[in-house]
């Protein structure tokens, strides 16, 4: 079965999705399961992953909705109040709704430390109890917070989204030796997604990942990575079939058993789907 394991859908708000400037013009607008479908249906991808998009439990709620009206979402990572005195009755609430799998907060946006305030971390260690899964999202500057924050919640199961956020085309130094450094933690996994957003818009070239992609496999290994589209944020520097082309050219000389864990054996297993 092949999985996207990360794409996003919502009802555009100007306002609740500021982020979305005018840059990314092509994707003011709703985007929503009956969109997505056919573009799955052409590229043979049997089902996806539902990642949240806004930080409030109304959009865990859509996408909960979205996913019990289309059978071809396969889960869903929600938001939640990760510090929140009541976690473990909202843990209990969405544990009776199987559809989600995990959680995300959009850590990119927050300041120095906010991984590694206690009251974070209990709240990520207290997901393991539910088996429900955790998304990193960050830049690449908060790499080391990011490897501090792995080493304190060593039985919880992680997954770096966009490999991190490099910017694509700069010195990998920096990059290269803290992803290598958390990906030493087994219990992390890597999402091979948001490349292309990272990259030079309008003028980047497959050839402009390879450093990343070699360098992902190298310390992840083939059964700790799995293809993600970031659809529809994608569209904002490739469509659909571009941007899962880097990721399909990259791996034409695995084996058949690596390109089926890549493209979604592993995203089955790491997200219980």
């Amino acid at each position: 079965m092949r999985i996207d394991s990360h794409q996003h859908f919502w009802i555009y708000n100007p306002e609740r999705d500021s982020w979305i400037t005018d840059a990314m013009q092509i994707i003011q607008r709703n985007f929503l399961p009956a969109d997505l479908k056919p573009v799955l249906d052409q590229h043979r991808i049997d089902g996806c992953v539902a990642v949240q998009a806004d930080q409030s439990e109304t959009e865990t709620q859509f996408l909960i909705d979205q996913a019990q009206q289309n059978n071809f979402i396969k889960g869903v990572v929600g938001w939640v109040d990760l510090r929140a005195d009541n976690l473990q009755s909202r843990l209990e609430f969405f544990q009776s709704t199987p559809v989600v799998k995990g959680f995300r907060h959009i850590i990119q946006g927050e300041g120095a430390g906010f991984m590694l305030q206690s009251k974070f971390i209990q709240g990520v260690k207290a997901l393991h109890k539910y088996n429900f899964t955790y998304d990193i999202l960050i830049k690449e500057p908060q790499l080391e917070e990011a490897l501090e924050f792995v080493k304190q919640v060593p039985d919880q199961k992680l997954v770096i989204d966009h490999i991190a956020k490099p910017k694509v085309g700069s010195d990998l130094t920096y990059w290269r030796k803290y992803i290598s450094a958390i990906a030493q933690h087994k219990n992390v996994y890597c999402k091979l997604s948001g490349l292309v957003t990272e990259a030079n818009w309008n003028a980047w070239q497959a050839d402009d990942f390879k450093p990343y992609l070699d360098t992902i496999f190298d310390v992840f290994g083939s059964n700790r990575v799995m293809y993600g589209s970031d659809w529809p944020v994608c569209l904002v520097a490739a469509g659909y079939e571009q941007q899962l082309q880097v990721v399909t050219h990259y791996i034409q000389q695995f084996t058949e058993s690596e390109k089926q864990a890549i493209m979604g054996a592993n995203a089955i297993r790491f997200y219980n789907l």
